[in-house]
């Protein structure tokens, strides 16, 4: 550890004392990372990848009833509405302004419902776009064969949209990982939480700041080259169909 501190405090406008504070600090940022951020952008992205294949299937769907009218005007505004207001203000609405109408909720679930609201409305343009990417003679083929609108979608269709889903829907989780900071202003003592505690305590405010950049950094890089692997899959799989 002495060693750590010492490489550390060589570094320029690096101190001893400075060096302590991010070797002392990064334990619980680490900590934090696994027990909160992780947890919160997966369990988020899950629950937005559902709400955004339902909404997306809604979009796209022939619109021959009233009922599926209906649903299409929701799932427009529902879109319109998370697109078009910044996501700090969705969280404070829900964790802020639900006690006002007798509907408060912790900071977790809080952080969750509002992260996974913003990806279902992302992710289910990504999705929609990747739907009407297939051509259309592959429904027609379905519908041939005695299919149902829904079995064409299932056994056809989304299997050949979802592989033009995954670098943008990647990207989508992978902004979702750096947003899950927006969690703090609610008290969910993630990644960003523990380090303004920190910079707080130790008024290092850059020092921790950069600190806590870098760990984001890494997670971020982890994810882009697992999301090169899993797209290079997909091509695979693709050019061999």
């Amino acid at each position: 550890m002495s060693a750590l501190n010492n490489l550390l405090a060589s570094l320029p406008f690096m101190t001893p004392e400075r060096a302590e504070i991010v070797i002392s600090s990064f334990w619980p940022m680490l900590v934090a990372t696994v027990q909160f951020t992780i947890p919160l952008a997966l369990a988020s992205f899950v629950i937005g990848l559902v709400i955004a294949v339902a909404v997306a299937v809604v979009r796209v769907m022939p619109r021959g009833n009233v009922l599926v009218k209906v649903l299409y005007a929701l799932a427009r505004v529902y879109v319109s509405i998370i697109r078009g207001t910044p996501m700090l203000v969705q969280i404070f609405i829900i964790f802020y302004g639900l006690p006002a109408v007798g509907v408060t909720l912790e900071p977790f679930p809080t952080a969750i419902i509002a992260f996974a609201l913003n990806v279902g409305a992302y992710a289910s343009e990504i999705i929609r776009a990747a739907i009407e990417s297939v051509h259309k003679g592959q429904w027609e083929a379905g519908f041939s064969s005695g299919m149902t609108y829904f079995q064409v979608l299932r056994h056809i269709v989304l299997p050949q949209a979802m592989p033009v889903s995954v670098p943008p829907l990647s990207n989508t989780f992978i902004s979702l990982v750096k947003d899950t900071s927006l969690a703090s202003l609610v008290l969910v003592t993630e990644l960003f939480r523990v380090a303004q505690s920190v910079a707080a305590r130790t008024y290092e405010f850059l020092l921790v700041y950069a600190e806590a950049a870098v760990i984001y950094w890494v997670i971020c890089l982890i994810l882009g080259l697992g999301q090169e692997r899993l797209e290079k899959y997909f091509n695979r799989y693709r050019s061999f169909h």
